[in-house]
């Protein structure tokens, strides 16, 4: 049974809250979870955006039955699953990173479009930015449902590397508030919590300069294994990231009348 099948299976067993919030390019479901209680802060935190980190649908498994005790959490553990399964059916395709129209959903967001160094403007496995933002029913399912919960937070898990990504053109307080927490889960994961230039139009640059609020890339696991990261370093990936959603909801704390 790979990764997706696992995903579909647990969402059919799953006894608490869940809920479709979309559709993929083939049609398949956009499934999510909700744990813990509907009180600040809320977190949203999305998997498996890139098809070849597949892997870290499976710590959102993890995540899901750890559950919050401070707030809650929207867990959507599949952004993209046709581009997935071609990660994991087509061995020709083991690379791949996009969705099914070779659009990479990582920079389809409105958030500086089509600026970043390693754009491309035609259908690839990877960097494609797509016809326009949100071109693609995955991210335009991500940005409704975002914008429907309005989250206090929202972390992505890519792999890999073992950094954390905070930081997108904010100013002022804003700055200082997602420096501490980024911080914070760096002291949590043990990565390293670091500024990066030359990329746009991901979701988390979409989440700080739309929302304003504070948004995390996770590139979970070592730079020792190799893409696509396969299910034996799943227990390396729980053990540094199982307890991300906890501390952040903790963190945000004393930033809720700020």
């Amino acid at each position: 049974m790979d990764a997706v099948e696992k995903v579909y299976r647990f969402y059919e067993s799953w006894r608490g809250e869940k809920f479709v919030y979309g559709k993929s390019v083939s049609g398949k479901p956009l499934v999510g979870f909700f744990v813990g209680k509907h009180t600040y802060p809320v977190l949203l935190l999305q998997y498996a955006i890139h098809a070849r980190e597949w892997i870290t649908s499976l710590l959102a498994l993890e995540h899901i039955k750890r559950g919050v005790s401070q707030g809650g959490a929207y867990i959507l553990p599949l952004t993209n699953p046709d581009g997935a399964l071609l990660s994991l059916c087509d061995p020709a395709r083991t690379l791949w990173k996009a969705n099914a129209n070779g659009v990479d959903l990582n920079v389809n967001f409105p958030a500086l479009w089509g600026t970043g160094v390693s754009n491309t403007f035609a259908p690839s496995s990877q960097n494609y930015v797509g016809a326009r933002p949100l071109s693609e029913p995955e991210t335009r399912a991500l940005v409704r449902f975002t914008g429907k919960v309005r989250p206090s937070a929202t972390v992505s898990y890519h792999t890999k590397g073992r950094e954390i990504y905070w930081e997108f053109f904010q100013q002022g307080a804003a700055l200082e508030r997602d420096k501490r927490l980024a911080s914070a889960l760096a002291d949590e994961t043990g990565y390293t919590a670091k500024t990066i230039v030359g990329s746009a139009g991901g979701y988390k640059d979409w989440c700080i300069r739309a929302l304003r609020i504070p948004a995390f890339t996770i590139e979970a696991g070592s730079d020792a294994f190799a893409h696509p990261i396969g299910e034996g370093a799943l227990p390396a990936l729980v053990r540094e990231n199982i307890g991300v959603p906890e501390r952040l909801g903790k963190e945000l704390l004393p930033w809720k009348t700020k």
